[in-house]
Formats: structure tokens, C-alpha cells, sequence
């Protein structure tokens, strides 16, 4: 009699059991969030403008937009980040104008989200040494940038426009802007090339702690735009940037890009916040604070992405 009741009540048990089980397991699948889309910003050096808009974006990604895990990917710079979204190692990247292709007709790999701010070139001296200005590099040891950056290509390109091209005129070093600094300091190079937003912080940093001189590039303007094509422009670095003489310089338009492939809704939240947070994006580096809804379309010749596109319609800038 007792197992007899003991069988009776261990039925509905095992029943109550296991639809129970089946409810948990049915709502859990429900419940459960999906694996989180993965937004790689490859950026730049550590002490540059890319890494630094990187991180903040980053942040303000992560906390805005559900499902999404932002990170930065320290690069190279421009020529690395174009290769690394175009071949989907990386969802978005910073890049100088002038490291993009100008052929337009074939299917594009990678869009632009945005123009987010011009890029100075800085020729970098020290104060008590003989370098003054381009014509003085003629027989020093300059680094030229880290290989796969836009500023190797910038400065590579304006060596070639003031007749300092071949390998006998300059002896050119490919270091990034950490060991650049670090060269000069040593006296192991005479001068180095980096493009940048202002204020670059590295360059800040040596110019507070030894005598530093940024070399007039002004006149070099033209003949770039004459040879590679109207992407440059000129620049004034004020004396109140580095606190050095204040000089002009070659510009360069700087582009947020996206693999083209991305979805349409994702990129225009990544625009949407990208403009709606500039404030906070500027609290990290002033020059992201320079965009704008009506400057951010101008990224000639690169479509924009048409999630950035749908954007860029309904805000009406």
C-alpha cells in the first residue's frame, strides 16, 4: 500500500519536474542574449588624436547601444586602418583623405560615417638644432612616420615635391610617433614628420619638457595640391597649441570609414551618436569637438556609408 501510494505520488512529480524544466529551458532560450555585435575601431598610436576619439567613441557605444561591444585596436594609423576595414578586421578606422583610392568606379570596400576633422602636418625639430626649415632636412636623418601610416604617405609625398626624394638627400626613418619623440630627444634623428588633429599630445608633452621647434610647411601647400590633387589645404598651428612660434602648415582631411557591407541601421546609431555626443567625444580630444552635421558630409571621394547617409536626411544639417 505504501509503495502503491508512493508510485501515485511520484508520477506528478516527475511530471511537475520536468515541465518545469521545460518552461525554465524554454524561457532562458527566450530570455537569452544573443552573441553581442563586435565594433573593432582601429585607431593609432596611444599619445595620438585616433586612439584617443577611438576610446571615448568607444565608451559612449558601449553605453548607448545595446548588444553592441566596442573596442579600439592600436594601428599604424590611416594606410593600416583602410586595409584592416576593408578587409573586415575591423568595423570602423580613422584615415587621412589623402590615403584613400581616387578611383571611384569599382565597388567600394570601405564607406565614410563622417569628415570629423583636418589633420596637421608637424615637422618636428629640436629648438637648439639646425633644422629650420624644409631645405635644411638635406642630409638628416628624419623620421617619415610609422610604416602604414598616413603620415609616412604625406611626408614621403611632400619630400618628393621639395626635391628631397631620393635615398641619398634624407635618410629616412619609419617610427611610429612614441619612438619618433623618443629619437629626437636622443639625438638619434634630426626632425620627424606626424599628421595630426591638434593638439597632439606626445608633441605637447616634448615641447613642454626641451626646446622645440615646428617647421613652416606653409609654402609646400600648392605644389602637393598641384602633383596629388586638391585634398590639401593650408593650416595655422597657433603659438598657443604648443607654445612654440606659431606656424602654417599642410592639412588633410580626416575621415571616420565603415566596412561598406555593415548594416544600414547600425551605422546610422554609430552616426547618430557620433554627432549627438560630440561634446563628450571633444572632453577626450578637442578636435573631435570641430565636427559638425554640415561639415561631416563633405567626404569627397568617399560615399557615404547610406546607414550615415539616412542620418545625415532626417537631422537636416
Amino acid at each position: 500500500m505504501t509503495g502503491s501510494w508512493s508510485g501515485r505520488v511520484a508520477r506528478p512529480a516527475t511530471l511537475l519536474a520536468v515541465l518545469l524544466t521545460v518552461t525554465v529551458g524554454v524561457g532562458g532560450c527566450r530570455d537569452a542574449p544573443g552573441e553581442p555585435v563586435r565594433i573593432r575601431i582601429a585607431t593609432g598610436s596611444p599619445t595620438a588624436v585616433y586612439h584617443a576619439f577611438g576610446e571615448s567613441l568607444a565608451t559612449i557605444l558601449n553605453r548607448e547601444l545595446p548588444g553592441v561591444r566596442a573596442s579600439v585596436v592600436v594601428t599604424a594609423a590611416s594606410a593600416e586602418n583602410v586595409r584592416l576595414v576593408g578587409s573586415g578586421q575591423a568595423e570602423l578606422g580613422f584615415t587621412q583623405a589623402d590615403v584613400l583610392p581616387t578611383d571611384t568606379s569599382a565597388e567600394p570596400r570601405v564607406a565614410a560615417i563622417a569628415r570629423v576633422y583636418d589633420d596637421q602636418l608637424h615637422l618636428v625639430a629640436s629648438g637648439a638644432g639646425p633644422v629650420h626649415t624644409m631645405a635644411d632636412l638635406l642630409g638628416r636623418r628624419v623620421s617619415v612616420g610609422a610604416a602604414g601610416s598616413g603620415t609616412e604617405i604625406t611626408a614621403n609625398r611632400l619630400l618628393d615635391v621639395a626635391g628631397l626624394g631620393g635615398d641619398d638627400q634624407v635618410s629616412r626613418y619609419r617610427l611610429g610617433l612614441d619612438q619618433s619623440v623618443a629619437a629626437l630627444r636622443s639625438g638619434r634623428i634630426d626632425a620627424f614628420f606626424f599628421s595630426g588633429g591638434l593638439p597632439v599630445r606626445a608633441i605637447a608633452d616634448l615641447a613642454e619638457g626641451s626646446p622645440t621647434r615646428i617647421v613652416d610647411l606653409g609654402a609646400w601647400t600648392e605644389p602637393l595640391r598641384e602633383r596629388y590633387g586638391e585634398v590639401y589645404v593650408s593650416r595655422d598651428i597657433p603659438r598657443s597649441v604648443y607654445g612654440v612660434d606659431p606656424v602654417t602648415t599642410v592639412a588633410d582631411p580626416n575621415f571616420l570609414i565603415v566596412g561598406a557591407n555593415l548594416p544600414e541601421s547600425l551605422v546610422r546609431d554609430v552616426t547618430r551618436l557620433l554627432m549627438e555626443r560630440r561634446s563628450e567625444l571633444a572632453a577626450a580630444h578637442p578636435a573631435a569637438g570641430r565636427m559638425s552635421p554640415r561639415s561631416a558630409i563633405a567626404t569627397s571621394p568617399l560615399p557615404l556609408h547610406p546607414g550615415a547617409a539616412a542620418w545625415y536626411r532626417a537631422a537636416k544639417p
